[in-house]
């Protein structure tokens, strides 16, 4: 058992939140019980992840995906208010960390990403802008777009949505995990091969044909599992907490 303000301070420092202009909260998003002993981690906190925690007697839950965006709407009606009446009757803590998740050089996202698709990492996907995440790196050996594309569905579980030439030689890659489809001329101006991220849109087709990079979209949640799972399992370690993984399956 740790009291909460104890372990928010120890996140807070490990995942250095003050680094990062997000747009939602970083930390604790729902107040609950002050001392926390049972952990249910996802990736977002959506009704379906809240049910299983509040089955499973958890006093306290961590995601990548939390509340209170900028630019949603302030007030507290619909889902959001099921979802908040949930944690406040049920005194369950939520704990959401979004870009620093996202960054960590160890727990993060995009790092865990690699981890499990055996990507190397050379550098951050922008040398200019260190507030973009991701990073670029080189594929375990190269592959076909058609071979990677089937390497990617057998580590992630998901089929990805492939621009590019299927017989096409891919060696170098950048890739930034969830909607980053906004990154990819990013990815273009460090001359990868290829681009990899969760979701895509219109004009990131014709961008990705008309400079000839491989874009794949392998879906924001399968890229973005393993973030909270490793911080769980640290925290696991670090305070001797029961931390439980639940992976809500979501296609995009």
């Amino acid at each position: 058992m740790v009291e909460r303000r104890q372990l928010l301070k120890h996140l807070d420092s490990l995942l250095q939140t003050e680094r990062f202009r997000d747009y939602c909260p970083n930390g604790l998003q729902v107040a609950g019980r002050e001392h926390i002993s049972h952990i249910v981690t996802g990736v977002t906190a959506s009704q379906a992840l809240i049910d299983v925690a509040i089955e499973r007697g958890a006093d306290t839950i961590l995601v990548h995906h939390g509340y209170f965006w900028k630019g949603e709407d302030e007030r507290i009606t619909g889902i959001k208010r099921e979802r908040l009446k949930a944690l406040l009757v049920n005194d369950i803590n939520l704990i959401a960390y979004h870009l620093p998740l996202d960054g960590h050089p160890v727990y993060g996202n995009n790092v865990q990403l690699a981890d499990v698709l055996g990507l190397q990492i050379d550098g951050p996907l922008s040398e200019d802008d260190p507030s973009i995440p991701g990073h670029i790196g080189r594929l375990p050996r190269p592959m076909s777009g058609k071979e990677f594309s089937a390497w990617l569905a057998e580590c992630l579980q998901r089929e990805p949505l492939h621009i590019g030439e299927e017989t096409d030689t891919i060696e170098t890659i950048g890739w930034c995990t969830g909607g980053a489809q906004g990154y990819l001329q990013v990815a273009v101006n460090a001359g990868v091969d290829a681009y990899l991220t969760g979701e895509i849109n219109e004009p990131a087709v014709h961008l990705a044909r008309e400079t000839g990079t491989h874009f794949f979209s392998a879906g924001h949640h399968a890229t973005e599992r393993y973030g909270a799972k490793a911080l769980g399992e640290y925290l696991a370690d670090e305070f001797g907490l029961n931390v439980e993984f639940v992976d809500i399956d979501n296609p995009v």
